[in-house]
């Protein structure tokens, strides 16, 4: 480009810049947004239960296969965690209160769920139970005993909790959950 030229375009594009009539003002390095502009970031553990519930099984048990919703509904997916059972036998409690909401085999395992109110339904696979529905169930009581025939390696459990139509991780409710958050220390005296 030629320099009259070069000085030609400098010159006009501040100028196509501004309003017709008003001078050009330098604008300052960094202008603070207003408060109403300015959005929060998200909040990681929004949507986590805090943990109140019980473990379904004594010791606390190893999770053998972690919570794997599909992406969507219809897909292949884990929609549960599967945790790891003493023995074949072993006593299957309710996480928290609530009430048997059915009893029965499903495709070909028995299963046990137990509505907990606010719209959250704890089921359990493959467990024995002589509970019938309506039956109330408090924390902790014994709802049935796990039955071989789920993990092909080890006894184990089947642990799924829907809210509403949603499958959930079942471990938000008995571990915190929320990501580590590191700190700066304090600076020395």
């Amino acid at each position: 480009m030629r320099p009259p030229l070069l000085l030609a375009a400098f010159l006009l594009v501040p100028a196509s810049l501004s309003p017709a009539g008003e001078p050009l003002a330098a604008a300052p390095a960094y202008v603070e947004p207003p408060v109403a502009m300015v959005k929060a970031a998200p909040d990681p553990t929004a949507g986590l239960a805090t943990p109140s519930w019980q473990w379904p099984l004594s010791p606390r048990p190893l999770v053998l296969r972690d919570f794997d919703p599909p992406p969507k509904p219809w897909l292949s997916g884990h929609r549960g965690v599967d945790l790891g059972a003493a023995s074949d036998g072993a006593h299957v409690t309710s996480p928290a209160a609530g009430s048997v909401s059915f009893v029965g085999v499903v495709v070909d395992r028995p299963v046990i769920t137990i509505d907990h109110g606010n719209g959250l339904r704890s089921s359990f696979e493959p467990v024995a139970s002589t509970l019938a529905p309506g039956s109330a169930v408090a924390a902790g009581q014994p709802v049935g005993t796990v039955l071989p025939g789920h993990c092909p390696a080890a006894p184990c459990l089947h642990w799924g909790v829907r809210r509403g139509d949603d499958y959930v991780n079942p471990l938000q409710f008995v571990m915190d959950l929320r990501p580590s958050i590191l700190l700066p220390l304090e600076a020395p005296p």
